[in-house]
């Protein structure tokens, strides 16, 4: 026979580069469901279920096209469970010429990947993925010699070669970033579309009963089930989120509201970190939306940085770094992930909604993760390690590539600064800003001190403390350390009793 095709769960665009010089009369296109990639962590349900449904329709869209497909299906016969183990399966089967993938999403793969010449004896090509906008290569050759990988100086260049949102080679509106006017917090009477909700038809149907019956004891729940599984689906979802979303994006992307889980966001990570939607048709959609009229420039530079910006960045930053990057643990940090990220009892409200709204729909926005979830691991003091797991599992647009260097370099700092120019640490007011969590919260905002003030205030100053010989000569936290500096004895010593008291509960019990 010709080639044997091997395309990922998350490679589901017919125009991956594995798939170009394709001849459906010879070639062979294989797409397994296999037990070792849903399992190597226990990824939610809903996340299985979604790429499941995904990986089938677009098989079934290849074959529609012509092309011979053989794709493996988890419960099916013979399923070895493993990728290499179908690979290896379908080179017995076919003898192919040669297997040709597309470069994967995450390291440990490549590494399978770049041993399957010697394992099936077979000529292996890797073609880059040029669906991304920046190879690690052309990362490199950015990052060399550079002190510092500030994503704003990479956000720049990237607007500059694909000339988004410039005019007469300078940026649109005469400055390249509006993050200063996209921080407002909710307010009352604000109207939050539904959100995209595709019909769950019979493939998808078969995808979550066998899900169910298969993955029953991984987190999260399977239903409602409402991501798109195709590409049809996906523009759609795309066209609503222009039309219904972006124009109050910018204005409310930190906000968070009970109850509103996907706020004014786009909830389109999904698709694109899988292949259904294209990051240049993307943008291109809500560049089109300003110069309509339909969108402002604060919202919609705020939603293109977010994709050729911060997207491309962590995933330059994951292929530079790996395979080191995985042990990254600048503060040492060795606390056990307490119960409560598992739906375990907390009084504390924010935890509790983000959480909740992780287990019902493998999402929440960045604020959610960044600031809530992940500024309670970062002060607390949780194992980096197990922190990027329980990241990668509950969340259906997690990929390491993606996921480390957002919970490792923003959320933790457990790079020492490789992503971030600070920890990203904050106190009970920041939440009470910008969320209405804490009405409804057991623990008080405003109160510092005691059984009753928010844990997150004199964590805050705890993890600031403990970590003083560390950060006391970061620059960005200079104004923090003097304030810290001018409190009495007795001031310090309230706060570290009341952290003590909280984190040995916390260790105890898993309870917050």
């Amino acid at each position: 026979m010709g080639v044997l095709r091997l395309i990922l769960g998350d490679q589901l665009s017919h125009s991956i580069a594995s798939l170009r010089d394709c001849a459906p009369d010879r070639d062979v296109i294989l797409m397994c469901e296999v037990r070792e990639e849903a399992t190597y962590v226990k990824h939610h349900k809903k996340k299985i279920a979604f790429l499941f449904s995904a990986m089938r329709h677009f098989s079934a869209e290849l074959k529609h096209k012509g092309c011979r497909v053989d794709y493996i299906k988890l419960d099916d016969e013979g399923n070895s469970g493993s990728l290499t183990g179908e690979v290896g399966r379908a080179v017995e089967q076919h003898d192919p010429e040669k297997i040709v993938v597309t470069f994967p999403g995450e390291y440990r793969v490549l590494k399978d990947i770049h041993s399957w010449a010697d394992v099936f004896d077979a000529e292996v090509e890797v073609r880059p993925d040029d669906r991304f906008l920046c190879s690690p290569e052309a990362f490199k050759a950015w990052a060399k010699d550079r002190k510092q990988l500030r994503m704003e100086f990479f956000y720049r260049e990237m607007r500059r070669k694909y000339a988004i949102l410039m005019n007469d080679g300078k940026p649109e509106g005469g400055q390249w970033n509006y993050d200063a006017d996209n921080r407002s917090p909710p307010k009352a009477g604000l109207h939050v579309p539904l959100p995209y909700n595709a019909q769950v038809d019979c493939m998808t149907r078969e995808v979550m009963d066998l899900v169910a019956d298969q993955f029953g004891d991984h987190f999260g729940h399977l239903e409602p089930f409402h991501l798109a599984v195709t590409r049809d689906q996906a523009r759609y979802a795309l066209r609503k989120f222009i039309e219904q979303r972006l124009a109050h994006f910018g204005d409310y992307q930190d906000a968070m509201i009970e109850g509103e889980p996907w706020m004014y966001h786009s909830h389109l990570s999904f698709y694109l970190n899988c292949g259904l939607l294209d990051p240049l048709e993307t943008v291109g959609a809500a560049e089109q939306a300003y110069h309509d009229g339909r969108a402002p420039l604060n919202a919609v530079e705020g939603f293109i940085r977010q994709i050729i910006g911060w997207r491309e960045y962590v995933r330059g930053v994951y292929w530079l770094q790996m395979p080191q990057y995985a042990q990254a643990n600048f503060f040492n940090a060795t606390r056990q992930l307490p119960w409560l990220y598992w739906g375990g009892e907390t009084r504390m409200n924010c935890l509790r909604q983000c959480v909740k709204e992780t287990e019902e729909n493998a999402y929440a926005h960045h604020i959610q993760r960044l600031m809530v979830l992940g500024n309670f691991a970062l002060l607390t003091g949780i194992d980096p390690q197990q922190v990027n797991e329980w990241y990668l599992l509950v969340y259906a647009d997690a990929y390491e590539w993606v996921e480390m260097p957002n919970v490792t370099g923003m959320t933790l700092f457990a790079d020492g600064g490789v992503v971030g120019s600070k920890p990203y640490a904050a106190g009970g007011n920041y939440i009470n800003k910008m969320s209405n969590y804490c009405a409804n919260c057991s623990y008080r905002a405003a109160q510092k001190n005691g059984p009753d003030a928010c844990p997150f205030n004199y964590l805050y100053w705890d993890f600031l403390i403990r970590n003083r010989k560390k950060l006391d000569g970061n620059p960005r936290l200079s104004m923090v350390y003097r304030t810290l500096s001018t409190m009495n004895d007795a001031k310090i010593k309230a706060i570290r009793d009341d952290a003590r008291r909280f984190l040995k509960a916390l260790q105890e019990s898993g309870k917050s």
